[in-house]
């Protein structure tokens, strides 16, 4: 199964995208499912009384979610909580937390893709605005290295000598169900972490020609990029129709082709414009008249390859795509064996390929998009030749 992730600035329209993709992809004969996290069900207004076989649509309730997670980690530390008297929570008295629907979200993308809901040809997700949305799918990455960080697999393997231990130590072992949570927890994410960055997911970007669409679009795809995840389109959205004789709309038909004529060039995957109806989009005859494409078959993966150039000048250099990335709002630094990468508001973590851990960093530039990262081999750790 194919899964098209579709994302952009607020407001820019990217349920209305998603929603004509996804109906598309249905009138294509792909057996479609159309995934989407908003609270208020913005998806039925959108589509209408579409009806069409083959298009299904789901809305996940992050709500519901967290009662279910909460609720049973507490039944898994039921032990430790009663040995310090807590009283237990009831689903009644439970509320989402800031961050649930995401957490919602993720769960909802690995059950999809894992055919929980169905066998599909394709899964589209409406994800939130274009910041969200990058820390939302760079989330499962993050939260497994935190969890490996602090409650390492290997330690339980002595399990068998915690009792020993905590004699010996005088203060009590982690419980056994401390880890077998951070088992489940970090079998979860690496199965939705398995799902965003397969060759099979796509991201679709939609935004409002203009300048605040320009920037907005620019620092999406330097933070995708920098999570290694390919555009696979860009919908330039509500494009005006150039015949018009009204000074004021004739200003901003200019300024719109103006902004497009800059994506026909920068943009590497292509653009499509969606026009202007004149309306919001509604029903299947609006979301048609959109024109917009399916999604393709083949995902364009962010490749991140490392140049050997040893015998040129003598070091190696890691080619990191960073499209739209300010000099000024870049920064690296090397913990250990692991590369921080930070472009603007975001951040990466990173684990160096092994053949860059045995050298040292000898500069780094920008050009062309492109961070290029030097490295010379460190001639303690490196391979002597004879």
């Amino acid at each position: 199964m194919r899964t098209l992730l579709v994302t952009g600035p607020g407001g820019c329209g990217r349920t209305t995208a998603a929603a004509a993709t996804a109906l598309t992809a249905a009138r294509a004969g792909q057996r479609t499912l159309l995934l989407s996290a908003d609270r208020e069900d913005t998806l039925s207004p959108v589509l209408g009384d579409t009806g069409l076989p083959g298009l299904t649509t789901h809305r996940v309730d992050g709500a519901a979610h967290f009662r279910h997670e909460l609720l049973a980690l507490q039944d898994r530390a039921g032990a430790a909580l009663d040995l310090f008297g807590a009283q237990r929570l009831e689903g009644e008295e439970l509320t989402a937390l800031p961050g649930a629907d995401e957490l919602a979200l993720l769960k909802a993308l690995r059950d999809a893709a894992g055919g929980a809901h169905g066998a599909y040809d394709l899964l589209v997700v409406d994800l939130p605005p274009a910041p969200q949305a990058i820390d939302l799918l760079a989330l499962p990455a993050q939260l497994r290295r935190y969890v490996r960080r602090l409650l390492p697999p290997e330690r339980q393997a002595a399990r068998a000598l915690r009792p020993m231990l905590a004699q010996l130590a005088g203060v009590p072992m982690p419980a056994q169900w401390l880890f077998e949570t951070a088992a489940h927890w970090d079998e979860h994410l690496a199965a939705v972490q398995a799902v965003i960055e397969a060759d099979t997911t796509a991201v679709r970007l939609v935004a409002e020609p203009g300048p605040a669409g320009a920037d907005a679009l620019r620092t999406a795809t330097t933070g995708l990029a920098l999570h290694g995840l390919g555009v696979e389109l860009l919908v330039a959205n509500r494009v005006l129709p150039q015949d018009t004789a009204d000074p004021w709309a004739a200003a901003l038909v200019a300024q719109q082709q103006k902004t497009l004529a800059e994506w026909r060039d920068d943009c590497v995957p292509g653009v499509h414009e969606a026009a202007h109806l004149g309306r919001d989009p509604r029903g299947a005859d609006d979301l048609a008249a959109l024109a917009l494409p399916a999604p393709a078959e083949e995902a364009r993966p962010v490749a991140w390859p490392v140049e050997d150039r040893l015998a040129d000048d003598g070091f190696l250099v890691w080619h990191i795509p960073l499209p739209g990335a300010d000099r000024d709002r870049l920064g690296l630094i090397r913990r250990g064996d692991e590369l921080v990468v930070t472009a603007g508001p975001f951040r990466r973590i990173v684990a160096l390929p092994s053949v860059l851990r045995r050298c040292t960093v000898a500069g780094a530039g920008l050009t062309e998009g492109e961070l290029r990262i030097r490295f010379a081999p460190d001639p303690e750790l490196w391979p002597r030749t004879r």
